[in-house]
Parts: C-alpha cells; sequence; structure tokens
C-alpha cells in the first residue's frame, strides 16, 4: 500500500496564497475598512449639512431648501459611487474622494468655528460634523497606507 502525501508550501503565518503572474491583487483589508469608515461618515456629514441650511439664518424659503435637497442627494450618490468604484481599484476615485475630504473637513472645522447656531442645532451640528470628519479622516489615512496604496497601484492601469 502506497501513502501518498502532498507537498505543502511553506509561507509566514497570516500571508495570502501566491497569485497568478498579471492577476490583480487581492484587495487588502485596509481598503475595505476604509471604504467602510466612509460609507459611515456619509450621513453623519449629510445630517450635519442639513442641520446647517435648517439653522441658518436668515431662514431659507422652501424653494431654496428643495434646491439644497436635490444637490444632497446628488452629492451623496456621487460620493457613494466614487467609494464603489475606490473599492474595485480605481485611483482616480480614491483621489478625488481625498480631495473630496480634505474639502469637506476644512469646510466643517471652519464651519465649527465661525458660524453661530441656536445650542441644540450647535450640539447636533457638532457631534455629526466632529465624528464625521473623524471617520473621513480616518478612511483617508488607511486608503493611503502601503498594502492599500500598493493595491491602487499595481498594473493593470486603473
Amino acid at each position: 500500500m502506497a501513502v501518498v502525501t502532498e507537498q505543502q508550501e511553506t509561507r509566514p503565518p497570516g500571508s495570502s496564497p501566491a497569485r497568478p503572474p498579471g492577476s490583480s491583487p487581492a484587495r487588502p483589508p485596509d481598503v475595505d475598512t476604509g471604504f467602510w469608515l466612509w460609507i459611515a461618515s456619509l450621513p453623519l456629514m449629510v445630517a450635519g449639512y442639513v442641520i446647517d441650511v435648517v439653522a441658518a439664518e436668515p431662514r431659507a424659503s422652501l424653494f431654496v431648501l428643495a434646491i439644497n435637497g436635490v444637490f444632497l442627494v446628488i452629492l451623496a450618490a456621487v460620493v457613494v459611487a466614487f467609494l464603489i468604484l475606490m473599492r474595485y481599484g480605481y485611483r482616480w476615485a480614491r483621489t478625488c474622494l481625498t480631495g473630496g475630504a480634505i474639502a469637506s473637513v476644512a469646510f466643517t472645522v471652519s464651519s465649527l468655528l465661525t458660524v453661530e447656531r441656536p445650542v441644540g442645532f450647535a450640539v447636533g451640528y457638532a457631534v455629526s460634523a466632529i465624528f464625521g470628519s473623524v471617520l473621513v479622516v480616518g478612511g483617508v489615512f488607511l486608503l493611503h497606507r502601503g498594502e492599500a496604496n500598493a493595491f491602487f497601484t499595481s498594473a493593470p492601469p486603473r
């Protein structure tokens, strides 16, 4: 009776198996985590914007509120689309999201420090804006770490 034993390759614990040449790399956990941080921050940032528009003095007309609502829905849809494309490895989507993150955090910080709101609105805006900004910055940080950066800069070009 013959005993057949398989040759097992030795690799460090926690490493992934070798990929075939020319295949795209597997998505690193940092990309997935950054994606979910962005997804979690989106409703918080939207809520902060809604609070800011509603609390604005003088009160906006219904038409202006409707235009703001349409703008907000379109912008949120674009961000979600870019997030999905980023998760699939499109480097330009990560670049656009990084630029949007810088702009939104800068706007949030300036709005927190300069705009006066009634107390209830101020607390709601501060909580949603601060938590949303922290999540966005965390997502951007993770998307630019080593493994994630290699995922976005690997061939084939994205």
